[in-house]
């Protein structure tokens, strides 16, 4: 015990003396740094001075800051920015779900636009426009160089307006133009049905309204299956989904845990990090889940995705997400302006960071891309598309009960519904069909 407490003695008289030692050379590199910043600031305000006395045209000062100050900001990633007091406005008005628009989210990527995902029922979702493609040009400019804020700003414009947008697709050999309108977008944070036995919920965004309308739409759609006895599981959709409010993406979350981490946030220093858990209560009280997710759920839904799959609470089909895993903190400044910052990374529960990654599906199920031939071809005129019924003369099946008879017309209009829905969304009809066959397996083993 003795060896150990002067080891441990020595030990500190060492790093004392070290600290002595090396206090001398620390400082003066504290002081040369402070020195650079000072230096690099008085830089910065010689060509201030210089810009407002000798350029060519006067310019306006409060511009030039804001443009220094963004410049800076978005010189550190993609999501960092400055937000002017109009911008900030915005931002808070699109939180609440209602702002004018095209109804896109998007990103920068290489010097251009890139599309994170268009927005359900939206000008832009109208248009064609999909995930992954690329801005280019804005009514014939070009966004090259352009920041994301600026080249927003192009795509801003008074309601009913016209703008063309230039579009490089994969899989395109040339860009084309799109024609959109622009109107009030107004989001439908969840919208909720049923297709045969299991519940649907999309989820477009994460704003005030998710949580409610999840809850609310959930509860009557297990009221009109007449009980959740009735519903074989439930499908979350959370393709095309930008993400939006961390506070959302937990308590949507937490819907379907009943403990256990859902996300943990890491900044630079280990004492600002966050941990996120669940609490009791699953509103689907244990029923088989499956999360539907593309390259263009980003952020929000993938803390989501990635929270039930590290919990196997779900089974999560699709395509990889986006992978945008970081933390912007929103930073009132004076003025009713805000800076946007990135200040955290987002980690799944097993400690998977998402961020230029995303979310790996359990199951990748591509969503086939309809050609014009698909659209032309007519199923009735099919060879195989008559049956013995139809053959003059043929004999009744007297074998069977009126009542026989109904439940498999029943059964036949479901199984038709079902093709007509792998015909209109794949991934979808893939997602039901797995609850589908849990469904009866867990019927078997009872």
């Amino acid at each position: 015990m003795k060896k150990f407490v002067m080891a441990a003695v020595g030990g500190t008289l060492a790093g004392i003396v070290a600290t002595t030692q090396l206090a001398g050379p620390l400082l003066a590199q504290e002081e040369s740094r402070s020195g650079n910043v000072y230096e690099q600031l008085d830089l910065f305000g010689d060509i201030f001075e210089r810009i407002r006395a000798q350029y060519v045209e006067e310019v306006d000062e409060g511009d030039l800051i804001e443009a220094a100050i963004n410049g800076m900001l978005t010189s550190l990633d993609p999501h960092s920015s400055y937000l002017s007091p109009d911008d900030a406005a915005d931002m808070r008005v699109q939180t609440r779900g209602e702002f004018g628009g095209l109804g896109i989210e998007v990103t920068q990527e290489e010097g251009f636009i890139k599309v994170v995902s268009p927005i359900d029922d939206t000008p832009a979702d109208a248009a064609g426009i999909e995930a992954g493609d690329f801005i280019t040009h804005v009514d014939g400019e070009s966004v090259l160089g352009l920041t994301l804020d600026e080249a927003v700003e192009m795509m801003r414009g008074p309601v009913g307006s016209e703008i063309i947008i230039t579009v490089v697709r994969e899989n395109e050999p040339e860009p084309f133009d799109v024609s959109i309108i622009r109107d009030t977008i107004t989001l439908t944070a969840v919208r909720t049905r049923t297709e045969g036995e299991t519940v649907v919920l999309r989820v477009t965004t994460f704003n005030d309204q998710t949580t409610p309308n999840l809850e609310e739409g959930l509860a009557k759609e297990i009221e009109a299956a007449g009980g959740l006895d009735n519903v074989n599981g439930i499908v979350l959709d959370l393709r095309n989904n930008p993400g939006g409010l961390l506070t959302q993406a937990i308590r949507v979350s937490d819907a379907f845990l009943e403990k256990g981490e859902i996300v943990s946030t890491r900044g630079r220093n280990p004492q600002d990090g966050e941990r996120y858990n669940a609490t009791p209560g699953d509103l689907a009280e244990g029923k088989p889940l499956v999360v539907l997710i593309n390259g263009g759920s980003a952020s929000a839904s993938e803390i989501v995705a990635g929270a039930l799959q590290d919990h196997r609470r779900a089974i999560v089909v699709g395509t990889k997400s986006f992978g945008k895993g970081s933390v912007q903190t929103v930073m009132p400044l004076r003025g009713d302006g805000a800076m946007r910052l990135t200040t955290a990374r987002y980690y799944t529960p097993s400690g998977r960071s998402i961020q230029a990654l995303g979310v790996s599906p359990d199951i990748v199920v591509e969503q086939p891309r309809r050609t014009p031939a698909d659209e032309e071809e007519d199923p009735n005129t099919t060879p195989n598309s008559r049956s013995e019924a139809d053959l003059r003369g043929s004999l009744d099946n007297d074998s069977l009960t009126e009542d026989e008879i109904e439940q498999i017309e029943a059964d036949r209009a479901k199984a038709e519904a079902a093709a007509a829905l792998r015909e209109e969304d794949y991934q979808l009809a893939y997602a039901i069909d797995i609850l589908k066959g849990l469904s009866a397996l867990g019927s078997k083993s009872e």
